[in-house]
């Protein structure tokens, strides 16, 4: 079937009778007689062959406008409906950027990188895997922000990750608060649907909500979180006397990050190294997809561009017609 974008423009149609009727002439009969003084216009001999060009220029005139104001509608061909179920869940990274993430025991391509890099090198991967999911990012350091809204555009939500910047949040960790903004942007989805993943390294050191309430927050509105601790249990540090072994994942509160993962109906992922994380994100993959409300959609082809070709063929004529007259 056809339909019109803007319908309502067909209400022009009249507007050149009315500028007719309306406007004032430009010269009355006797002044009209004495200020045409070319040659060519009384060449005709007799009234009836005066008016017939004349006719014919308005009829292409009228047409030409009503073409015009046809193609200004915006005609649309539209096709059958076709049914479209949307499967997916909405899911929401929130990732640590204090201080304690530029800790550098990854390995990446054979060079040592900051834990931050790492999570990009793997997280971006897996964004990009969610095809039919709604993803948003938070990024939270001494306080949280919401960086991206849950969207279908996981492109964008994958870029603003990897443009994202140790301490742009500030030094400290906050992840009560990550935890309730989060708590805030997914009350109102789908309550099979919300699912937090949480990146960080370390203890709650900021703040206005502790983690262990936030996650209560969490479980009443049914939000599954969860938790992954990111950074290598063992590592050498160069000295004086040296190399020797040391933890650089001695802050990490795993005790806090499994009952956050308990209390919500999630589970704790302990990433060690790059393997690990990739890991953790396969299994993340095998998240059950929940079926939303089917959808509709009408393929549509813009059809404006035939009035509008008719409409400056007609021009052309109405020019082409002036000109030999």
């Amino acid at each position: 079937m056809i339909q019109l974008l803007a319908p309502w423009l067909l209400l022009t149609l009249p507007l050149p009778l009315l500028v007719y009727w309306l406007a004032p002439p430009k010269l009355n009969a006797n002044q009209s007689a004495l200020r045409v003084p070319f040659l060519a216009d009384f060449m005709y001999d007799s009234p009836v062959k005066i008016a017939a060009p004349k006719r014919t220029r308005l009829y292409l005139a009228a047409l030409a406008w009503l073409f015009l104001v046809l193609a200004a509608a915006r005609p649309q061909w539209l096709g059958e409906p076709i049914e479209r179920a949307i499967n997916g869940r909405d899911l929401m990274l929130a990732v640590d950027l204090s201080a304690s993430m530029q800790e550098k025991d990854f390995i990446l391509d054979k060079d040592y990188v900051d834990r931050l890099t790492a999570i990009k090198s793997i997280a971006t991967d897996f964004i990009e895997r969610r095809v039919g999911d709604r993803v948003g990012l938070i990024l939270f350091g001494s306080e949280a922000y919401l960086q991206t809204p849950l969207t279908f555009d996981r492109k964008t939500v994958a870029t603003l990750l990897d443009e994202s910047a140790l301490g742009l949040a500030g030094d400290n960790t906050a992840i009560g608060d990550a935890i309730g903004l989060a708590v805030k942007r997914l009350r109102n989805e789908s309550a099979n649907s919300r699912v937090l993943i949480l990146l960080t390294d370390g203890a709650n050191t900021a703040g206005e909500i502790s983690p262990l309430k936030a996650a209560e927050l969490a479980a009443a509105n049914h939000l599954k979180i969860y938790t992954i601790g990111i950074g290598a249990d063992e590592m050498l540090v160069g000295g004086f006397f040296g190399y020797r072994k040391v933890n650089p994942s001695a802050d990490l509160d795993e005790k806090m990050l499994i009952k956050i993962a308990e209390s919500t109906g999630g589970y704790y992922y302990r990433a060690k190294n790059l393997d690990d994380l990739n890991n953790i994100y396969m299994r993340l993959d095998e998240l059950e997809p929940v079926e939303k409300d089917k959808q509709y959609f009408h393929p549509k082809r813009e059809l404006y561009f035939v009035p509008l070709a008719i409409a400056m063929l007609l021009a052309g004529v109405l020019s082409w017609k002036r000109k030999l007259s």
